[in-house]
């Protein structure tokens, strides 16, 4: 049980800057915290996504600021599509690696103040595929800026190919195992 708690903590965590936790999506920004939550309104309904989204097509994503000072600093939101061969790994020294991110760019917010506490911004993506969510913050008092990456997919399978994977090798090495102590208990049996 703990080493199924293990994987499920480690999976939650990939993402780079948004994790699940309690059944809510959190992305983190440096210091800063925000409710994430995406919605494809057009093929989905008010299904929530905490990253992959399972088609193409029109995406709504909002974040609701948990920090207070978050509602004081300027945000912007970028989407691009994953060039750096990291996959589901990218990080943000990765995204840093690209240099000028303007040619992979597929949807861009300006910095922003949202006195309101929540940004929401809305995206078609005309194509399935491996995509990076880049969140940028600033800091009320200094010239910080803090970055949360996030990789996603778009017209994921909805598959847990990873989850299958494991439940494949580990009934494999269940009934390796049980043949095993067969054998061995057969070969016991017939020098006796």
């Amino acid at each position: 049980m703990t080493v199924l708690w293990l994987v499920l903590a480690g999976s939650a965590r990939a993402g780079g800057g948004v994790v699940l936790s309690n059944d809510t999506c959190i992305i983190n920004i440096g210091f800063y915290d925000a409710h994430f939550t995406a919605y494809q309104p057009d093929a989905k309904g008010d299904t929530e996504f905490c990253e992959d989204l399972p088609v193409a097509g029109k995406a709504v994503f909002v974040l609701d600021y948990l920090h207070r000072s978050l509602k004081d600093v300027p945000v912007d939101f970028r989407i691009i599509r994953n060039v750096t061969g990291k996959g589901e790994f990218a990080r943000e020294n990765d995204i840093d690696a690209l240099g000028n991110l303007d040619a992979a760019t597929v949807f861009y917010a300006p910095p922003a103040v949202k006195s309101n506490g929540t940004l929401l911004v809305e995206h078609v993506f005309a194509e399935r595929g491996e995509y990076i969510g880049i969140v940028t913050a600033g800091h009320p008092s200094n010239s910080n800026i803090y970055t949360a990456v996030f990789p996603f997919k778009v017209g994921a399978s909805g598959v847990p190919w990873g989850w299958l994977g494991f439940l494949v090798a580990l009934l494999l090495a269940g009934g390796f195992l049980f043949r095993m102590k067969n054998i061995g208990g057969a070969n016991r049996t017939s020098t006796e």
